[in-house]
């Protein structure tokens, strides 16, 4: 993930952006960072229930114990969604994201005021199932 900003510099540029037109573009930027994810991963198992558009979430725990996800979605603005909890989740073990906090940086970012219903709904059960995951791995 080393094209991903860290969680400062995400917060640092997206103040920058003039307007949420910006932001969104800023957003599907993120999200064409992420690395490809193997076609062999787009399976029943990594599906994100509770989202509109098809979404997908591998969690991998490095022998150091930290957490490496990886992620796709069929919609842009979706992916990049994730990307955006990908940079939260960075460099963490699975305690410590069952213990941290997202919504606070979605409040920094003024997010979830922009996202309609349904995109929230879904970054939701993204942040549940990457949590629900961490925590059987804690």
């Amino acid at each position: 993930m080393a094209t991903l900003p860290d969680k400062e510099k995400l917060l640092k540029n997206f103040s920058r952006c003039a307007n949420w037109e910006e932001k969104y573009l800023y957003i599907i930027e993120l999200g064409s960072r992420l690395p490809e994810l193997a076609a062999d991963q787009h399976k029943p198992e990594n599906i994100i229930q509770g989202c509109q558009s098809q979404v997908w979430i591998v969690m991998h725990q490095q022998p150091d114990g930290v957490i490496m996800l990886e992620g796709d979605s069929d919609a842009a603005i979706v992916k990049g969604l994730i990307a955006i909890v990908f940079i939260l989740y960075q460099q963490m073990t699975p305690q410590d994201i069952v213990a941290f906090d997202v919504r606070p940086w979605f409040e920094k970012m003024a997010l979830a005021q922009h996202l309609t219903p349904s995109r929230s709904q879904g970054l939701e059960a993204m942040i549940r199932s990457i949590r629900n995951k961490a925590s059987t791995l804690s």
